[in-house]
């Protein structure tokens, strides 16, 4: 065992020069960070619990991921291989949760016929909702308001907005669930119907 822990190390070691060379638009280095680290990231994804016939788009979305933000490594914060194992292992947890997403509202919703005449009461007067909504949103906290807008209308990923503000997971969804009951009870209340 200490035999290929010592084969692999100076592999390792040329890690974050890689990277460095990659963040500069080197083909050639990312060729070689792939041949590296291949073989270790695609026992991450196994690890993660990824299907055996889902492990290349993983590994395939894993590696775009790494080509585009290998300018973000810093090697004061982490070793080269922990930080792209960090990238797979949070995009083959992102896949597997896309993967596991229950469709039965979604089936039952388009099951529903659409009325043929909608009274009233069952249209929303966007003209009217839109003002109340974005004042609820402008009396959000600056930093809740760009987590609601990056998480609801840039779709951008739990694990990513993780990594964007510098707190776990479940701190993220705990901020976004209090922003939007937050900016609920301000609708409620502008519209009247609280």
């Amino acid at each position: 065992m200490a035999c290929s822990r010592r084969a692999t190390q100076p592999q390792s070691d040329g890690l974050p020069e890689l990277l460095a060379r990659v963040s500069r638009g080197d083909a050639r280095a990312f060729s070689a960070l792939h041949m590296i680290t291949r073989g270790r990231l695609r026992r991450t994804a196994l690890a993660v619990g990824v299907p055996p016939h889902d492990i290349e788009d993983v590994l395939q979305e894993s590696y775009l991921k790494i080509w585009r933000n290998a300018s973000r490594f810093n090697a004061e914060r982490a070793p080269a291989m922990a930080w792209i194992s960090a990238i797979v292992r949070n995009t083959a947890i992102d896949h597997l949760r896309v993967r596991r997403l229950p469709t039965d509202a979604f089936d039952e919703a388009l099951s529903i016929a659409a009325a043929e005449n909608p009274s009233a009461s069952d249209e929303l007067d966007y003209a009217r909702a839109e003002p109340i909504a974005f004042g609820a949103l402008a009396r959000l906290p600056e930093d809740r308001r760009a987590l609601v807008a990056l998480a609801y209308l840039e779709g951008e990923s739990r694990a990513n907005l993780s990594r964007r503000f510098g707190v776990p997971v479940g701190t993220i969804k705990t901020w976004l669930h209090r922003a939007l009951l937050t900016v609920r009870k301000d609708c409620l209340a502008a519209s009247g119907t609280a």
